[in-house]
Protein backbone atom coordinates (compact mmCIF):
# COMPACT_ATOMS: atom_id res chain seq x y z
CA UNK A 1 0.00 0.00 0.00
CA UNK A 2 2.95 2.30 1.09
CA UNK A 3 4.72 1.97 -2.69
CA UNK A 4 1.24 2.13 -4.48
CA UNK A 5 0.33 5.89 -2.73
CA UNK A 6 3.79 6.68 -3.24
CA UNK A 7 2.76 6.38 -6.94
CA UNK A 8 -0.28 7.63 -6.86
CA UNK A 9 1.07 11.25 -5.42
CA UNK A 10 3.99 11.11 -7.71
CA UNK A 11 1.70 10.52 -10.41
CA UNK A 12 -1.12 13.42 -9.13
CA UNK A 13 2.06 15.43 -9.35
CA UNK A 14 2.60 14.62 -13.17
CA UNK A 15 -1.05 15.75 -14.26
CA UNK A 16 -1.67 11.95 -15.01
CA UNK A 17 -5.36 10.55 -15.83
CA UNK A 18 -5.50 7.58 -13.41
CA UNK A 19 -7.63 4.36 -12.80
CA UNK A 20 -7.63 2.23 -9.57
CA UNK A 21 -8.62 -1.20 -9.43
CA UNK A 22 -9.95 -2.39 -6.18
CA UNK A 23 -10.32 -6.51 -5.50
CA UNK A 24 -13.65 -6.33 -3.74
CA UNK A 25 -14.70 -9.98 -3.62
CA UNK A 26 -13.20 -13.57 -3.48
CA UNK A 27 -14.75 -16.87 -3.82
CA UNK A 28 -12.33 -20.11 -3.82
CA UNK A 29 -8.86 -19.67 -4.23
CA UNK A 30 -7.03 -16.42 -5.47
CA UNK A 31 -3.77 -14.99 -5.53
CA UNK A 32 -4.59 -11.84 -3.05
CA UNK A 33 -6.70 -11.09 -0.42
CA UNK A 34 -9.22 -8.22 -0.84
CA UNK A 35 -8.35 -5.01 -0.78
CA UNK A 36 -5.21 -5.65 -2.85
CA UNK A 37 -4.90 -2.32 -5.36
CA UNK A 38 -3.68 -1.52 -8.81
CA UNK A 39 -3.29 1.69 -10.00
CA UNK A 40 -3.04 2.42 -13.49
CA UNK A 41 -2.80 5.48 -15.89
CA UNK A 42 -4.10 6.26 -19.01
CA UNK A 43 -0.46 7.07 -20.14
CA UNK A 44 0.18 3.24 -19.54
CA UNK A 45 1.82 3.37 -15.88
CA UNK A 46 1.12 0.59 -13.28
CA UNK A 47 1.86 0.03 -9.35
CA UNK A 48 0.57 -2.98 -7.41
CA UNK A 49 -1.41 -6.25 -8.38
CA UNK A 50 -4.28 -8.15 -7.83
CA UNK A 51 -3.73 -11.53 -9.27
CA UNK A 52 -0.06 -11.74 -9.58
CA UNK A 53 -0.44 -10.83 -13.23
CA UNK A 54 -3.90 -13.16 -14.41
CA UNK A 55 -6.37 -10.65 -14.92
CA UNK A 56 -4.14 -7.63 -15.01
CA UNK A 57 -3.96 -6.97 -18.85
CA UNK A 58 -7.68 -7.01 -19.74
CA UNK A 59 -8.41 -5.09 -16.03
CA UNK A 60 -5.82 -1.87 -17.75
CA UNK A 61 -8.34 -1.88 -21.41
CA UNK A 62 -11.61 -2.06 -19.05
CA UNK A 63 -9.63 0.72 -16.83
CA UNK A 64 -9.31 3.07 -20.48
CA UNK A 65 -13.60 2.83 -20.63
CA UNK A 66 -13.89 3.57 -17.11
CA UNK A 67 -11.78 6.99 -17.45
CA UNK A 68 -13.30 7.35 -20.61
CA UNK A 69 -16.93 7.29 -19.30
CA UNK A 70 -15.73 8.46 -15.74
CA UNK A 71 -17.94 5.61 -13.74
CA UNK A 72 -16.71 3.46 -11.96
CA UNK A 73 -17.80 -0.25 -12.42
CA UNK A 74 -17.15 -3.84 -11.00
CA UNK A 75 -15.69 -6.62 -12.91
CA UNK A 76 -16.06 -9.97 -11.94
CA UNK A 77 -13.72 -12.82 -13.20
CA UNK A 78 -14.43 -17.02 -12.58
CA UNK A 79 -12.74 -20.02 -13.39
CA UNK A 80 -15.97 -21.16 -14.61
CA UNK A 81 -16.34 -18.11 -17.40
CA UNK A 82 -14.92 -18.07 -20.81
CA UNK A 83 -13.34 -14.91 -19.73
CA UNK A 84 -11.80 -16.85 -17.02
CA UNK A 85 -9.50 -18.65 -18.99
CA UNK A 86 -9.02 -15.93 -21.33
CA UNK A 87 -7.15 -13.97 -18.85
CA UNK A 88 -5.15 -16.76 -17.42
CA UNK A 89 -7.33 -16.83 -13.70
CA UNK A 90 -6.42 -20.66 -13.35
CA UNK A 91 -6.32 -20.71 -9.45
CA UNK A 92 -9.53 -21.80 -9.60
CA UNK A 93 -11.25 -18.83 -7.44
CA UNK A 94 -13.45 -16.32 -8.56
CA UNK A 95 -13.05 -12.70 -8.05
CA UNK A 96 -14.71 -9.51 -8.25
CA UNK A 97 -13.01 -6.11 -9.31
CA UNK A 98 -13.70 -2.56 -8.17
CA UNK A 99 -12.40 -0.19 -11.76
CA UNK A 100 -13.45 3.21 -10.65
CA UNK A 101 -11.45 6.58 -11.54
CA UNK A 102 -8.92 8.29 -9.05
CA UNK A 103 -10.00 10.91 -7.07
CA UNK A 104 -8.34 11.83 -4.32
CA UNK A 105 -11.78 13.02 -2.34
CA UNK A 106 -12.18 13.73 1.55
CA UNK A 107 -12.11 10.15 2.49
CA UNK A 108 -9.28 9.04 0.70
CA UNK A 109 -6.93 12.23 1.92
CA UNK A 110 -8.15 11.31 5.25
CA UNK A 111 -6.92 7.71 4.74
CA UNK A 112 -3.68 8.80 3.70
CA UNK A 113 -3.22 10.97 6.71
CA UNK A 114 -3.85 8.08 8.78
CA UNK A 115 -1.59 5.44 7.22
CA UNK A 116 1.16 8.04 7.83
CA UNK A 117 0.21 9.22 10.96
CA UNK A 118 0.31 5.33 11.68
CA UNK A 119 -3.54 5.31 13.23
CA UNK A 120 -6.35 3.05 12.79
CA UNK A 121 -8.73 3.80 10.48
CA UNK A 122 -11.35 1.80 8.22
CA UNK A 123 -12.41 2.51 4.87
CA UNK A 124 -16.23 1.70 3.72
CA UNK A 125 -16.87 1.86 -0.27
CA UNK A 126 -20.25 1.23 -1.90
CA UNK A 127 -20.24 -1.37 -4.09
CA UNK A 128 -24.30 -1.00 -4.95
CA UNK A 129 -26.73 0.50 -5.94
CA UNK A 130 -25.01 1.99 -9.17
CA UNK A 131 -26.10 5.49 -7.54
CA UNK A 132 -24.06 4.73 -4.38
CA UNK A 133 -21.28 2.73 -6.39
CA UNK A 134 -17.78 3.61 -5.41
CA UNK A 135 -19.27 6.80 -2.75
CA UNK A 136 -16.39 6.14 0.14
CA UNK A 137 -16.16 6.99 3.89
CA UNK A 138 -13.33 6.67 6.46
CA UNK A 139 -14.10 6.39 10.22
CA UNK A 140 -11.44 6.59 12.75
CA UNK A 141 -11.33 4.62 16.16
CA UNK A 142 -12.51 7.90 17.90
CA UNK A 143 -15.63 8.01 15.27
CA UNK A 144 -14.78 10.69 13.49
CA UNK A 145 -15.73 10.36 9.88
CA UNK A 146 -14.59 11.69 7.03
CA UNK A 147 -16.66 11.91 3.51
CA UNK A 148 -19.84 9.65 3.32
CA UNK A 149 -22.37 6.67 1.34
CA UNK A 150 -25.22 8.34 1.94
CA UNK A 151 -26.59 9.89 4.79
CA UNK A 152 -28.95 7.31 5.83
CA UNK A 153 -26.38 5.11 6.08
CA UNK A 154 -23.58 6.23 7.04
CA UNK A 155 -23.99 6.13 11.08
CA UNK A 156 -24.91 2.49 10.67
CA UNK A 157 -22.09 1.61 8.36
CA UNK A 158 -19.59 3.60 11.23
CA UNK A 159 -21.10 1.40 14.37
CA UNK A 160 -20.11 -1.24 12.65
CA UNK A 161 -16.78 -0.30 11.58
CA UNK A 162 -15.91 0.86 15.01
CA UNK A 163 -15.85 -3.09 15.67
CA UNK A 164 -13.80 -3.73 12.60
CA UNK A 165 -11.28 -1.39 13.78
CA UNK A 166 -10.14 -4.20 16.54
CA UNK A 167 -10.04 -7.16 14.31
CA UNK A 168 -8.41 -5.84 11.17
CA UNK A 169 -8.89 -6.82 7.47
CA UNK A 170 -11.78 -6.39 4.86
CA UNK A 171 -14.81 -8.20 4.06
CA UNK A 172 -18.11 -7.27 2.05
CA UNK A 173 -21.21 -6.38 4.27
CA UNK A 174 -24.97 -5.83 3.43
CA UNK A 175 -27.40 -2.72 4.80
CA UNK A 176 -30.75 -1.87 3.73
CA UNK A 177 -31.13 1.36 1.63
CA UNK A 178 -34.17 2.80 0.33
CA UNK A 179 -35.96 -0.34 0.44
CA UNK A 180 -32.59 -2.36 -1.82
CA UNK A 181 -29.86 -3.89 -0.89
CA UNK A 182 -26.64 -1.77 0.17
CA UNK A 183 -23.64 -3.89 -0.67
CA UNK A 184 -20.37 -1.91 1.16
CA UNK A 185 -17.00 -2.98 0.72
CA UNK A 186 -15.13 -2.41 4.43
CA UNK A 187 -11.25 -2.39 4.90
CA UNK A 188 -9.63 -1.54 8.78
CA UNK A 189 -5.93 -0.30 8.13
CA UNK A 190 -4.62 -0.85 11.43
CA UNK A 191 -1.35 0.59 12.89
CA UNK A 192 1.97 -1.77 12.77
CA UNK A 193 1.60 -3.92 16.01
CA UNK A 194 4.09 -2.82 18.55
CA UNK A 195 6.25 -5.73 20.54
CA UNK A 196 7.87 -4.12 23.15
CA UNK A 197 10.92 -6.80 24.53
CA UNK A 198 11.62 -6.08 28.32
CA UNK A 199 15.66 -7.18 28.40
CA UNK A 200 18.05 -6.86 26.06
CA UNK A 201 19.97 -10.74 26.64
CA UNK A 202 19.18 -13.97 25.97
CA UNK A 203 16.86 -14.94 23.09
CA UNK A 204 16.55 -10.68 22.27
CA UNK A 205 18.23 -10.18 19.86
CA UNK A 206 17.04 -13.18 17.82
CA UNK A 207 13.49 -12.32 18.82
CA UNK A 208 13.69 -8.49 17.55
CA UNK A 209 15.36 -9.50 14.32
CA UNK A 210 12.33 -12.32 13.41
CA UNK A 211 9.94 -9.59 14.70
CA UNK A 212 10.83 -6.85 12.42
CA UNK A 213 10.54 -9.12 9.07
CA UNK A 214 7.13 -10.50 10.13
CA UNK A 215 5.62 -6.60 10.45
CA UNK A 216 6.19 -5.42 14.33
CA UNK A 217 7.21 -1.95 15.52
CA UNK A 218 9.79 -3.32 18.36
CA UNK A 219 10.98 -1.47 20.97
CA UNK A 220 13.80 -2.79 23.47
CA UNK A 221 14.15 -1.85 26.71
CA UNK A 222 16.90 -2.56 29.57
CA UNK A 223 18.89 -0.65 32.08
CA UNK A 224 21.82 -2.59 31.57
CA UNK A 225 23.53 -0.10 28.95
CA UNK A 226 26.38 -2.93 28.24
CA UNK A 227 23.22 -5.23 26.62
CA UNK A 228 21.02 -2.34 25.25
CA UNK A 229 23.23 -1.35 22.56
CA UNK A 230 22.36 -0.46 18.40
CA UNK A 231 25.32 -2.96 17.93
CA UNK A 232 23.24 -5.80 18.67
CA UNK A 233 19.64 -4.56 17.94
CA UNK A 234 20.49 -2.99 14.49
CA UNK A 235 16.68 -3.48 12.98
CA UNK A 236 15.03 -2.13 16.21
CA UNK A 237 12.76 0.93 16.20
CA UNK A 238 14.03 1.99 19.73
CA UNK A 239 17.02 0.98 21.68
CA UNK A 240 16.03 2.43 24.98
CA UNK A 241 18.34 2.32 28.16
CA UNK A 242 16.05 2.56 31.47
CA UNK A 243 13.82 1.20 34.09
CA UNK A 244 11.25 -0.59 31.58
CA UNK A 245 8.36 0.47 34.26
CA UNK A 246 9.00 3.93 33.25
CA UNK A 247 9.15 3.31 29.64
CA UNK A 248 5.51 1.50 29.77
CA UNK A 249 4.29 3.84 32.06
CA UNK A 250 4.84 6.54 29.39
CA UNK A 251 3.98 3.92 26.77
CA UNK A 252 0.34 4.01 25.07
CA UNK A 253 -0.66 0.80 24.98
CA UNK A 254 -3.42 -1.07 23.92
CA UNK A 255 -5.04 -3.33 21.38
CA UNK A 256 -1.54 -3.31 19.01
CA UNK A 257 0.25 -3.78 21.49
CA UNK A 258 2.54 -6.86 22.62
CA UNK A 259 4.90 -7.24 25.57
CA UNK A 260 7.73 -9.67 26.20
CA UNK A 261 9.60 -9.80 29.26
CA UNK A 262 12.73 -11.46 28.79
CA UNK A 263 13.57 -10.71 32.46
CA UNK A 264 13.18 -12.98 35.54
CA UNK A 265 14.74 -11.24 38.20
CA UNK A 266 12.17 -8.94 40.49
CA UNK A 267 13.65 -5.99 40.87
CA UNK A 268 12.91 -5.90 37.03
CA UNK A 269 10.48 -7.91 36.48
CA UNK A 270 7.82 -7.30 38.51
CA UNK A 271 8.16 -3.43 38.18
CA UNK A 272 7.30 -3.77 34.56
CA UNK A 273 4.29 -5.65 34.67
CA UNK A 274 2.76 -3.43 36.87
CA UNK A 275 2.53 -1.20 34.27
CA UNK A 276 1.70 -3.66 31.42
CA UNK A 277 -0.91 -5.18 33.49
CA UNK A 278 -3.15 -1.94 33.96
CA UNK A 279 -2.80 -1.21 30.23
CA UNK A 280 -4.97 -2.87 27.56
CA UNK A 281 -1.71 -4.46 25.57
CA UNK A 282 -3.08 -7.28 23.60
CA UNK A 283 -0.36 -9.92 24.91
CA UNK A 284 2.06 -10.14 27.81
CA UNK A 285 4.42 -13.09 27.81
CA UNK A 286 7.04 -13.43 31.02
CA UNK A 287 9.80 -16.02 31.02
CA UNK A 288 10.65 -17.78 33.81
CA UNK A 289 9.82 -21.44 35.00
CA UNK A 290 6.19 -22.57 36.69
CA UNK A 291 7.85 -22.05 39.74
CA UNK A 292 9.27 -18.83 39.67
CA UNK A 293 5.84 -17.59 37.86
CA UNK A 294 3.99 -18.33 40.79
CA UNK A 295 6.77 -16.61 42.97
CA UNK A 296 5.82 -13.14 41.05
CA UNK A 297 2.20 -14.19 40.81
CA UNK A 298 2.18 -14.08 44.49
CA UNK A 299 4.17 -10.51 44.48
CA UNK A 300 1.93 -8.99 42.12
CA UNK A 301 -1.16 -10.15 44.46
CA UNK A 302 0.23 -7.81 47.41
CA UNK A 303 0.58 -4.72 44.81
CA UNK A 304 -3.01 -5.71 44.41
CA UNK A 305 -3.51 -7.29 41.18
CA UNK A 306 -6.34 -10.25 41.11
CA UNK A 307 -6.38 -13.61 39.57
CA UNK A 308 -7.90 -12.30 36.55
CA UNK A 309 -5.61 -9.70 35.91
CA UNK A 310 -2.54 -11.89 36.64
CA UNK A 311 -3.93 -14.67 34.27
CA UNK A 312 -3.61 -12.47 31.26
CA UNK A 313 0.26 -13.28 31.59
CA UNK A 314 1.25 -15.62 28.71
CA UNK A 315 3.55 -17.90 31.16
CA UNK A 316 6.24 -19.61 30.21
CA UNK A 317 6.53 -17.75 27.46
CA UNK A 318 6.01 -19.31 23.76
CA UNK A 319 4.61 -22.47 22.15
CA UNK A 320 5.99 -25.57 22.71
CA UNK A 321 8.15 -26.40 20.02
CA UNK A 322 10.81 -27.95 22.09
CA UNK A 323 13.74 -26.12 21.53
CA UNK A 324 15.87 -24.43 24.33
CA UNK A 325 18.85 -22.40 22.50
CA UNK A 326 17.70 -18.89 22.17
CA UNK A 327 16.88 -18.93 18.75
CA UNK A 328 14.48 -21.51 19.26
CA UNK A 329 13.22 -20.01 22.18
CA UNK A 330 12.48 -16.60 20.28
CA UNK A 331 10.69 -18.62 17.06
CA UNK A 332 8.64 -19.79 19.90
CA UNK A 333 7.55 -16.81 21.15
CA UNK A 334 7.09 -15.02 18.25
CA UNK A 335 5.11 -18.18 16.90
CA UNK A 336 2.97 -17.51 20.19
CA UNK A 337 2.27 -13.82 19.31
CA UNK A 338 1.38 -14.35 15.78
CA UNK A 339 -0.77 -17.60 16.28
CA UNK A 340 -2.81 -14.97 18.39
CA UNK A 341 -3.14 -11.85 16.37
CA UNK A 342 -4.56 -14.30 13.81
CA UNK A 343 -6.81 -15.95 16.46
CA UNK A 344 -5.59 -19.28 15.79
CA UNK A 345 -4.98 -21.84 18.52
CA UNK A 346 -1.52 -24.12 18.90
CA UNK A 347 0.26 -26.14 21.75
CA UNK A 348 1.45 -23.76 24.50
CA UNK A 349 3.76 -23.73 27.31
CA UNK A 350 1.34 -21.44 29.68
CA UNK A 351 -1.31 -24.12 31.21
CA UNK A 352 -4.77 -23.23 30.81
CA UNK A 353 -4.38 -20.48 28.82
CA UNK A 354 -6.21 -20.84 25.44
CA UNK A 355 -5.38 -18.44 22.55
CA UNK A 356 -7.25 -15.43 22.41
CA UNK A 357 -9.31 -14.76 19.45
CA UNK A 358 -8.58 -11.32 19.19
CA UNK A 359 -6.59 -10.58 15.56
CA UNK A 360 -4.22 -7.55 14.81
CA UNK A 361 -4.39 -6.30 11.34
CA UNK A 362 -6.20 -9.61 9.92
CA UNK A 363 -9.40 -10.92 10.01
CA UNK A 364 -10.25 -14.11 12.14
CA UNK A 365 -10.00 -17.39 10.06
CA UNK A 366 -10.82 -21.03 11.10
Amino acid sequence: MDELLADLARWQRGKETIALATLVGVQGSAPRDPGARFGMTKSGKISGSLTGGCIEADLFEHALQVLDSGRPKIIGYGISDEMGFSVGLSCGGQVDVLVEPFRPVPAWRALRGALKAQRPVALATSLGPSSLLGHKLAIFADGKRVGGLASELDAEVAAVAQEHLLTGGARQLVFSFQGQECRVFLEAFLPPPHLIVVGAAFAAPSLVRMAKEVGFRVTVVDPRAAFTTRERFPTADEVIVAWPNEVLERASLGAYSFIVVLLHDAKFDIAALAPALRSDARYIGVMGSRRVHEQRKARLREQGFDDETLARMHAPIGLDLGGREPEEIAVSILAEIVAISHGRSAPVLSPGRPLQAAPVGTAPTS
